[in-house]
């Protein structure tokens, strides 16, 4: 079984090898979720299935297949990363050899950074740290929960490759996350939640293109005639200042509608395209505000 199903009239999977983002707004309904699926709490009703095993039977043959990054992740001021790896395997009855620890931390891209004490390390290199810590035992399976809150961009793109390298390496990953840039970039598949319920669940581009989302092709300093002209294509245009914006046809692609537009003598002098993101998408379902990329209620 490959398949992942939460509780509570909330319904979906997580297909083996894929990162599966949860996006939704504070007190959506994530964390609750979240805590179900890692053992943290009993679900009130409904089943919760987890690499093949209900939650109910037993949590102890699937927490050893299992890592989790939670979303409050500190590590110990005066650790090295080395000894911190090392002390928390032991609590979770693995003895890791020194070249275990250090695979593990090139793995997060934290190996130079072994003898530093955890009190020096960045933001960053912390939630590398809280990475390694979840890979300890192997798993076959990642709950990342919030992995990037409070890091700045650099940070945030440096732990998207890693989360990348990871689901290379066969990682299934549950990822919960604010931002949705970040959703739209690492998720194969993203099920938004709004007030407990999953109101959609698809691929980021199906999402987008579920909720309306529009191509624009912007050609920019155009002459008003050249309005008309678009008009006979049967195109969709409005002007903004000089720039000319045609919506592209879901049934063409921007190259044809290109082809098209300069055929019909439309002049202009350079030209570029907007498409929809899922932040488009997410706000056209649930109408939440977004502040810095993140979600807010």
């Amino acid at each position: 079984n490959d398949s992942i199903v939460a509780v509570d009239n909330v319904s979906f999977e997580v297909k083996r090898g894929e990162v599966f983002s949860l996006l939704g707004p504070n007190g959506a309904g994530k964390t609750t979720i979240v805590e179900i699926l890692e053992g943290l709490q009993d679900p009130t009703s409904g089943t919760a299935t987890v690499l093949g095993k209900k939650l109910e039977d037993g949590f102890t043959d699937i927490r050893g297949r299992m890592g989790i990054l939670p979303q409050e992740f500190e590590p110990f001021d005066m650790l090295k990363p080395t000894e911190f790896l090392s002390y928390f395997a032991e609590l979770f009855g693995k003895s890791l050899k020194d070249k275990d620890i250090s695979k593990l931390l090139k793995t997060v891209g934290l190996y130079e950074r072994r003898k530093s004490f955890s009190q020096n390390l960045s933001g960053g290199e912390k939630r590398k740290l809280g990475i390694a810590l979840s890979l300890v035992s192997d798993p076959e399976f990642l709950f990342l929960d919030e992995p990037t809150t409070g890091l700045d961009a650099q940070s945030r793109r440096s732990l998207w490759a890693l989360i990348t390298s990871l689901k290379e390496k066969g990682k299934t990953i549950f990822l919960t996350t604010h931002y949705l840039e970040e959703a739209e970039e690492l998720a194969d598949r993203v099920a938004i939640m709004h007030k407990g319920k999953i109101i959609e669940i698809g691929t980021p581009r199906e999402l987008i293109e579920a909720a309306g989302g529009e191509i624009l092709l912007v050609l920019e300093e155009t002459p008003r005639a050249s309005a008309q002209a678009a008009r006979k294509l049967k195109l969709e245009s409005l002007y903004e200042g000089d720039d000319l914006k045609i919506k592209v046809p879901k049934d063409q692609s921007v190259k044809e509608v290109l082809s098209n537009i300069s055929k019909a003598g439309v002049k202009f002098k350079d030209f570029h395209t907007t498409r929809p993101t899922l932040e488009d998408a997410f706000l056209s379902l649930v109408g939440a505000k977004i502040e810095n990329g993140e979600l807010k209620e």
